[in-house]
């Protein structure tokens, strides 16, 4: 045994140095200690903040679409990429496609900037000064003719401008406001009629201005008929109508008494701006009708969003009550619920899905008969979780002495083992809300259910209608299909957060 001297000793007091016991522990609130736990996990968090993104960007967008015409339809527009009228020409947002043409086809498109340049009928513009004054007047996004390859010219041309000109009837009152509000503004929208005659190749085509030799393959000819070659310098000779006296003819009456209207050819990206008050912006294209993507995207996440969280909820109550009552009392309540449900899981949801909108959709509402098929089985999974977890707690120690301390059952349910339980009830009825929206958008897809009208779709509807033309026109289909990915893998990541947050068995655990 060691032997220590007193003189080894020092008295000492009771100093900030030396604590005779451990400091209070602090208390944490349940929801305090799962909020600790949640934000430490960073794939939750990433998708949380991926989730609100969305959310906010299907409530902001149509705050920041100018004007209910710009979001509406516009079949002119239809199958366009992404484009910012910023004059900026960023890549991908340029609403610009890269194609080869032959000499004549490139002629074509360069004759919709020469008639744009045209407004007074001269016909006397260059390509060349279509390229020195690119910035101001429609034109192909590229400033000089294509490079040549085999026998191809290759360049990359703005699918807006490429609208060029249109047909429209006017009243007469509309005609009158288009032209004041073009010399008020020093924009050009009201251009001169293509005669019909054999200069011309298509009568309803407004970007045949110009002549050209139908029997040729629409070859451009000068006034000499001799076949106009491509170069910087090229000019083309103008096919406008005119009248007796040789003015170029605007206007040209169709019909008759009082809905008199007129036949005008009009430069389209002007008109919109006239219609609209800015140019065409469409930061994510137009879909297959028109519409603005953008705007479409965002219908279809609330309304995505809205049946699954909706669905969410209430399978979350029915699968809660019924589930406890299944584990909770057991015996013969137990029995007879568990193949009620057992029934109810084995009839196919997407039989369900079909003869609810068949026979349920035309006196509820498409939105209503989904919900209802939705919820018909949907509740089973949570109800069976929640029946585990009461069978897991209802034999512990905490309860038997609240059951001997005389608490009744619906206590003992909802105050001690429900909120043990919670975490995993929680979860699964997370993860519901991407297996509706998976489900949602399939049956959309497949044409089971047309969520599709002028004022809303769903995700699943934007992919059916791009799932034809997607080859050609891809960002229609990659678009709602991310979204898609991303909403059901965040939410996932989501539920799994949750799950170990609300753990309680985890509580305090670092």
């Amino acid at each position: 045994m060691l032997n220590i001297p007193k003189e080894k000793f020092e008295l000492a007091e009771d100093t900030d140095r030396i604590r005779h016991s451990p400091p209070p522990a602090r208390h944490v609130g349940y929801f305090a200690d799962a909020w600790t736990r949640f934000r430490k996990n960073k794939a939750s968090i990433t998708a949380s903040v991926i989730i609100v993104g969305i959310i906010l960007f299907s409530l902001l967008t149509p705050l920041f679409v100018r004007g209910e015409k710009v979001g509406g339809l516009d079949s002119y527009y239809s199958k366009k990429g992404p484009y910012l009228s910023s004059g900026l020409n960023i890549p991908f947002f340029d609403g610009g496609k890269s194609r080869s043409f032959n000499a004549r086809g490139l002629l074509h498109i360069y004759g919709i900037s020469l008639g744009a340049c045209d407004g007074d009928g001269t016909g006397n513009v260059s390509i060349k000064e279509i390229s020195d004054t690119y910035k101001t007047v429609l034109t192909p996004t590229y400033k000089v003719i294509g490079s040549y390859e085999g026998g191809r010219y290759k360049a990359r041309i703005d699918t807006y401008a490429e609208v060029g000109f249109v047909y429209m009837q006017l009243t007469r009152e509309e005609y009158a406001n288009i032209a004041a509000w073009q010399d008020q503004n020093n924009v050009r929208v009201l251009y001169p009629l293509i005669a019909s005659n054999q200069f011309n190749p298509d009568i309803n085509d407004a970007n045949y201005w110009y002549r050209a030799d139908t029997s040729s393959k629409n070859q451009p000819i000068d006034l000499n008929g001799n076949p106009i070659k491509l170069s910087e310098n090229t000019r083309l000779a103008e096919n406008y109508e005119r009248d007796a006296e040789g003015n170029l003819v605007y206007a040209k009456r169709v019909g008759g008494g009082d809905g008199e209207a007129l036949r005008v050819r009009v430069l389209y990206r002007n008109y919109y701006i006239y219609q609209n008050g800015a140019p065409p912006s469409f930061i994510l294209g137009t879909d297959s009708q028109g519409y603005d993507l953008a705007l479409r995207l965002s219908e279809g996440i609330r309304l995505s969003l809205f049946i699954s969280v909706t669905v969410s909820l209430i399978n979350f109550l029915i699968g809660a009550v019924y589930g406890a009552i299944e584990g909770y009392f057991g015996g013969l309540p137990d029995l007879i619920l568990e193949r009620i449900a057992d029934v109810l899981a084995c009839v196919p949801f997407i039989v369900v899905a079909t003869l609810f909108q068949l026979h349920l959709s035309e006196r509820l509402g498409k939105i209503p008969s989904l919900l209802f098929a939705f919820v018909l089985t949907g509740w089973i999974a949570v109800a069976s979780r929640v029946r585990t977890q009461f069978y897991r707690f209802k034999r512990q120690e905490y309860v038997l002495s609240a059951r001997t301390l005389g608490a009744s059952d619906a206590r003992i349910m909802l105050k001690h083992i429900f909120p043990n339980a919670l975490g995993t009830i929680v979860t699964s009825s997370v993860l519901i809300i991407p297996t509706v929206i998976l489900n949602e958008s399939m049956l959309s897809f497949l044409g089971i259910v047309n969520l599709g009208s002028s004022d809303t779709t769903s995700l699943g509807t934007l992919l059916s209608e791009a799932s034809n033309i997607w080859t050609n026109y891809p960002h229609l289909m990659i678009i709602p299909a991310l979204v898609i990915s991303l909403l059901m893998i965040c939410f996932n990541l989501f539920g799994n957060g949750l799950r170990d947050a609300l753990n309680p068995s985890l509580r305090g655990v670092e």
